[in-house]
């Protein structure tokens, strides 16, 4: 070794060698510039970015979006299904055309039963009426059985008895009904009774054994009033009503 002015020349080859090592290092890891953490930082923003968007889409699959749908085509059912009913008492009171008593009769049977309609009632009856006059004076027992109840077809069964004992024959002609008019309405303990006063029109004669016309006019249209009342139990599957009481007006 030199003395202590001169250079040691080990020394200088440590120095080469530490400079070589570090641009050895420098030129693999490379410098740093100030703006590693600027990247981290917006790397880490996307990440969390990206997250949200997957939790919200996944939130709005299965809490928001699919139970909110449900909730609102649930609600809009329930809506309509209010509307509609309202829309039925109204229809029902318009048809009481002011009449009060008639009008609170028909709102507690469309209540307790939202299929019914007055119009709808009335045509039956309308129906029913001629079918039931006709079966009358032909003695069709089997016909009225099925729209009378027990009480009114005991009344016209006897009638139908009394007539073919005494041999009589009734010939009728039904012309037409003039006029339905449901007068009354009434529900009670589950049994809605609806009253409809009939004008109806007929060619009507009774003839004797022998065929002598004994009452009536075969050829004179003669026009008759009936005041009937029809039933329905409003818990029962069957749709149809019976008739349960008559009057004739004239």
């Amino acid at each position: 070794m030199g003395g202590s002015g001169g250079i040691d020349v080990l020394t200088i080859v440590f120095l080469v060698l530490a400079v070589v090592i570090f641009l050895k290092l420098r030129s693999v890891l490379g410098r740093r510039t100030g703006h590693e953490q600027g990247r981290f930082e917006r790397y880490k923003a996307q990440q969390e970015a990206r997250q949200q968007r997957n939790g919200e889409l996944v939130g709005q699959d299965k809490v928001v979006t699919l139970p909110r749908r449900e909730r609102e085509e649930a609600e809009a059912r329930t809506a309509s299904a209010q509307a509609g009913h309202a829309d039925g008492e109204q229809r029902v009171r318009d048809f009481a055309a002011g009449n009060s008593e008639l009008s609170q009769g028909l709102v507690d049977i469309f209540r307790a039963d939202n299929a019914f309609d007055p119009d709808h009632f009335v045509q039956g009856a309308k129906a029913a009426y001629e079918i039931i006059v006709t079966a009358f004076a032909e003695g069709n027992r089997r016909t009225l059985k099925n729209l009378l109840n027990g009480e009114v077809f005991d009344g016209f069964n006897t009638a139908i008895t009394d007539r073919e004992k005494r041999g009589e024959q009734i010939d009728q002609s039904f012309v037409g009904i003039k006029s339905a008019d449901l007068v009354e309405a009434e529900l009670k303990a589950g049994i809605a009774q609806l009253t409809v006063k009939f004008v109806s029109e007929l060619i009507s004669a009774t003839r004797d054994r022998a065929g002598v016309v004994i009452n009536g006019d075969p050829k004179r249209i003669r026009e008759v009033t009936d005041i009937w009342t029809f039933a329905r139990d409003i818990s029962s599957r069957d749709p149809n009503w019976k008739l349960v009481a008559t009057q004739a007006a004239n």
